[in-house]
């Protein structure tokens, strides 16, 4: 198999996949920079609740992220990256982590610790390449247009801390990988199969409650009337709230948001505080000028949790995991059947049969599955689109119908969300239907079920 495509074939077909499939990103990209550019008046739908002023901000923030989306996957995900592959520099990586192991008087032989030194490399030189995009991002990008909350000593403190963190969790997972691929026989990739889908459960289970109250702080919702009424919601549902947050995500963003997590039987709810900056106001008629559009009623956010819940309550979560779990089953049988082939290694600048394990999985899962990835990912993005259309219609039987389009409104307006998409973008990129497609579906359910009673 391997004197039938050699060594350079691969490389150029790998940076050929990556070439097509960037372009088709910025290609996409590009046309909504055009809606971006040519769209100057507010939606109808939206005359009464968007200004002028407000719509023209938004323009211009999804304007400026864009772009730098486009301008960064050129230099990164293009220029850089196709650099690093044609001149073998996962190869010369390996052999710094090989003397590495050496100078700190570890066994250069054993392919685990070899590989965990491989990993603290990389990740180390993707925190520095990546490191000028965040602070851009957030001090420029983010700062003109009045979103960041972060200082300089926040923001690099928050970066160290995120970067330990990955270390302590994913040098681990990797040494275990590369055990159960030396230990596990022909049929290796059932048990790290079986090895990730334990390790997805733990991490969902202990990132809320080790994890993340490290980069943030989680304090329980007070006693209330806000508290008291989604409480009852979650008994009505037969929702296992177990623990109700607010978390200070004002402290890095102004934006806005609320999720649920816990597996089976314990559930938390998380409020974010910028969702809450209207908290103990009923409607409009008790919101001053200058609050309209700043954070949610009760009621709204009683609406969107309606909606949360109905992912929970339809079985979206349990769906989503038991699809992840048949792709990777899938992706690590490719792996079982690839990872072997010598080309692949030679390709990015490995010498004839040095084989690394972790260099085969990003090779294979990352490079040659790249197609797949790209029309797995679609698909789920097709189906998280209709989910949160079952969710709306969810939230709509409860009574939200009103309030959830209201409450959807206003997390646009604060999060500076543009109303108007291209289609094509909009279908690749949005997990979420646009607030215009909501808005509608809602209105045709209200209609349709007024008809019926």
């Amino acid at each position: 198999m391997d004197q039938l495509i050699n060594a350079d074939v691969v490389l150029y077909g790998i940076l050929s996949l990556i070439i097509l499939e960037n372009a088709l990103e910025i290609y996409i990209s590009s046309r909504q920079v055009k809606v971006y550019k040519t769209t100057q008046t507010v939606p109808k739908e939206l005359e009464n609740v968007m200004n002028e002023e407000t719509f023209h901000k938004a323009r211009l923030y999804g304007l400026d992220r864009e772009q730098f989306g486009i301008f960064k996957a050129i230099l990164m995900d293009v220029m850089l990256l196709t650099l690093e592959l044609y001149f073998g520099f996962i190869a010369f990586l390996w052999s710094k982590a090989e003397l590495l192991a050496i100078r700190l008087t570890l066994d250069p032989s054993s392919e685990i610790i070899v590989s965990c030194l491989f990993l603290a490399i990389v990740s180390s030189i993707s925190m520095v390449k990546d490191m000028p995009f965040k602070v851009y991002k957030t001090f420029v990008l983010e700062e003109k247009h009045g979103f960041n909350k972060q200082t300089a000593r926040f923001f690099v403190i928050d970066q160290i801390k995120g970067f330990l963190v990955s270390q302590v969790i994913s040098t681990p997972i990797v040494a275990a990988i590369i055990f159960i691929v030396q230990r596990g026989g022909e049929h290796f990739f059932i048990w790290l199969w079986l090895f990730t889908g334990i390790v997805s459960l733990v991490l969902l289970t202990i990132h809320p409650i080790f994890i993340a109250p490290l980069f943030d702080k989680y304090t329980p919702l007070e006693d209330g009337p806000l508290r008291e009424s989604i409480e009852n919601l979650a008994a009505s549902l037969k929702f296992p709230l177990t623990k109700l947050y607010v978390v200070d995500g004002s402290k890095r963003s102004a934006h806005s948001n609320a999720y649920f997590y816990g597996l089976w039987g314990s559930k938390r709810i998380v409020l974010f505080d910028t969702l809450l900056l209207n908290k103990g106001k009923k409607d409009d008629s008790e919101l001053k000028e200058e609050e309209r559009g700043k954070g949610c009623t009760d009621e709204e956010v009683l609406a969107v949790l309606g909606h949360e819940l109905g992912h929970w309550k339809l079985g979206h979560v349990t769906k989503n995991i038991v699809i992840i779990q048949v792709h990777l089953l899938l992706m690590f049988a490719t792996f079982g059947y690839l990872f072997q082939y010598g080309p692949f290694y030679e390709a990015v600048g490995f010498e004839a049969g040095q084989r690394p394990i972790l260099v085969g999985l990003l090779v294979v899962m990352t490079y040659v599955m790249a197609p797949y990835n790209a029309l797995i990912n679609f698909g789920m993005t097709m189906l998280s689109r209709k989910f949160e259309y079952e969710a709306d219609a969810f939230a709509q039987k409860l009574g939200f119908s009103e309030l959830l389009s209201k409450a959807l409104i206003k997390l646009n307006l604060d999060n500076l969300g543009f109303p108007v998409y291209d289609w094509l973008y909009s279908s690749w990129n949005h997990s979420h239907p646009t607030l215009l497609q909501r808005m509608d579906r809602l209105k045709e359910i209200e209609e349709a079920s007024k008809k019926t009673n």
